[in-house]
């Protein structure tokens, strides 16, 4: 595990970079009044821009679709990255050198830049070998498929020529150690010590992260080569950047295509990938050497989107392609057995003649490879009829044994909907009455797996709060206010106010929570990520609210005016309070008095015109 980047660095790569720079990558801004940007939310469709920035503070917030949070959660929404890897970024724009936790870590972020650097320049070389003499088999294995050079290019497909030493050398001239290609997984370590070329007479596929960077190759052995012993497809090893159990092939170029469609097309080779997308089918990806499992699935339900609910539909897509040999009947099961890890629904598309993408675009066209997703099948319909079909079902006998089968499936359907659908099919598969069906998938076990958080853990049942949770009556809305301005400009309000404002006793539990988590982090009122330090201090499902009370519009007007606006808002607050106090205190006194406890009654006067004292300082405020 690579250790953790200093506090201290997060702080100032985060006050150093303008969150307005980095989302107008992505989003058309325009001002939106003093201190705010808005513009067409990328997270979601929509007509009017509900999407806010306010560059003063660091933060954005949509309140179409609720999506909130400083620059580095943007870039991790956007570019599909970890936390870690979003402030590497960054820094690595602002030119700014991190240091980490652990001495000696820090020291392989060093190596892990060495490695991509190498696996870089040996791309580069493996395309210019494309275009050599020698690579002519490799231009035939590409022709013979339907791809040309223009279509190599674009995927970055290479040729690895018969030499043991040629990228050794070529990479060794540009500066790079033996340690570091042995390491990157380029050269292999050879019987007597002398590292040679790992990839010799192949067509070289780059393997890319999904920001792009190429993390390793994937190798194909070429018809005609009897001199290659080794396998069909010789991938990259385990390195420090290649973890083939996370990365997906052609992730990188089909990532924004299935956020926008929310759909993943999930093929099982490199070819597979090209033609779909040559095809038009835009978000196919494929696994890179091993099989599709749960660590897979957690990065498409990234990129995707893939929120967890009950009724599936609308969610979403995943689809699955399968070669129809038996491994690829195998990698079916597997595909099912993880199925109820998607939110999203899940289906199977099965070419006519049992042909592969590739092979059926090569055969039959580009139209055939989209007609071959559009007429995709439920993975619920896909795996009953597998099922069923071991049977005879033209005994009782066999019929029975079918229903038995093929009823823990429809069981496993989270959507009532679905399941109920799926009993009235398989009755007419079977030939059985629907109400005998209905009994054996309500008696019959349910195989489920629960769905999973990005961190592995399960999703929570506790909503997160939004601003739209509060009610809209005058005092909840003087509240928010008070707290927009407090949170967003408390500069302008000042440290006195800000602090008589958190013994405020506040109408509304949801703002009261706010509230005590400025009080907390109200040491940190004027460190730049104040905001952040009252995200932390506050739980989980309310940490939404105060983002949005961080980035929620304020009044459009000069910035003399807006200061004067945010101190009378909070003075606002405080003055309520007051009068609440007052009456409290009025009524205490009199009843003290009544007892005849005149010196409780006494100090009690002197409370009151305390507040009345302060009471008239905040009016000429």
């Amino acid at each position: 595990m690579p250790g953790l980047i200093r506090r201290s660095d997060i702080d100032e790569v985060r006050a150093r970079t303008n969150i307005a720079d980095i989302v107008g990558d992505f989003v058309t801004l325009k001002s939106a009044g003093v201190g705010s940007l808005k513009g067409l939310c990328p997270f979601h469709e929509e007509r009017s821009p509900s999407f806010h920035v306010r560059p003063q503070v660091g933060l954005y917030h949509c309140f179409g679709c609720n999506e909130g949070g400083d620059v580095f959660s943007f870039l991790q929404k956007m570019d599909h990255v970890t936390f870690a890897e979003a402030v590497e970024r960054l820094a690595g724009r602002l030119g700014y050198e991190l240091h980490y936790e652990d001495g000696g870590q820090a020291s392989d972020h060093g190596n892990r830049a060495r490695l991509l650097a190498a696996n870089a320049a040996a791309e580069v070389w493996f395309q210019a070998q494309l275009g050599t003499p020698a690579a002519q088999i490799g231009r035939d294995f590409l022709g013979a498929r339907g791809f040309d050079l223009v279509a190599a290019q674009r995927f970055g497909i290479g040729f690895a020529p018969k030499s043991f030493n040629a990228l050794a050398d070529h990479l060794r001239g540009l500066g790079f150690t033996d340690a570091e290609l042995l390491g990157a997984g380029l050269l292999a370590a050879g019987e007597r010590g002398s590292p040679y070329d790992r990839f010799r007479g192949r067509l070289i596929w780059p393997i890319r992260d999904v920001t792009g960077q190429t993390v390793g190759f994937g190798a194909r052995k070429l018809l005609g080569d009897d001199d290659d012993k080794g396998p069909k497809y010789l991938n990259t090893p385990e390195t420090l950047v290649y973890h083939k159990s996370q990365v997906l092939y052609g992730l990188d170029l089909a990532r924004r295509d299935i956020a926008k469609a929310k759909q993943v097309v999930v093929v099982e080779g490199y070819t597979d990938v090209m033609a779909c997308h040559l095809a038009g089918v835009t978000t196919a990806v494929a696994t890179c050497g091993t099989s599709f499992g749960v660590d897979h699935i957690k990065v498409i339900r990234r990129v995707l989107g893939d929120v967890d609910n009950v009724d599936t539909g609308g969610t979403g897509e995943v689809v699955f392609t399968f070669d129809p040999d038996e491994a690829g009947q195998k990698a079916a099961s597997r595909a099912f057995a993880e199925e109820q890890r998607f939110a999203a629904q899940t289906f199977v598309a099965v070419a006519p003649d049992n042909l592969d993408p590739s092979d059926l675009r090569t055969q039959r066209g580009d139209e055939a490879v989209r007609t071959l997703i559009a007429n995709r099948k439920p993975m619920f319909e896909f795996m009953i009829r597998r099922v069923i079909a071991r049977f005879d079902l033209e005994t009782v006998e066999g019929r029975v044994a079918a229903l038995r089968a093929a009823a823990p499936v429809v069981a496993g359907i989270r959507d009532r909907a679905l399941s109920v659908g799926y009993v009235r099919n398989l009755a007419g598969w079977l030939g059985m009455e629907p109400s005998e069906v209905s009994r054996a998938v309500r008696s019959a076990p349910k195989a489920t797996a629960p769905v999973v958080t990005d961190s592995g853990d399960e999703a929570s049942e506790q909503s997160e709060v939004r601003l739209l949770d509060l009610p809209t009556d005058p005092e909840t809305r003087m509240e928010r206010d008070a707290l927009m301005v407090m949170l967003q400009r408390p500069s302008a309000v000042g440290a006195d106010l800000l602090e008589r404002a958190t013994r405020v006793r506040l109408r509304s539990t949801l703002l009261d929570v706010v509230r005590d988590g400025i009080a907390t982090s109200l040491p940190d009122w004027e460190r730049p990520d104040w905001i952040a330090r009252v995200g932390d201090a506050v739980p989980t499902r309310y940490a939404g609210l105060v983002s949005q009370l961080g980035v929620a519009p304020l009044p459009e007007t000069r910035e003399s005016n807006l200061d004067k606006y945010c101190r009378a808002q909070v003075a606002d607050l405080i003055a309520v309070d007051i009068v609440r106090l007052k009456s409290e205190l009025t009524g205490a006194s009199q009843r003290a008095a009544a007892e005849g406890d005149q010196v409780r009654a006494d100090a009690m006067r002197e409370q009151l015109a305390a507040l009345e004292l302060e009471r008239r300082r905040l009016r000429n405020e």
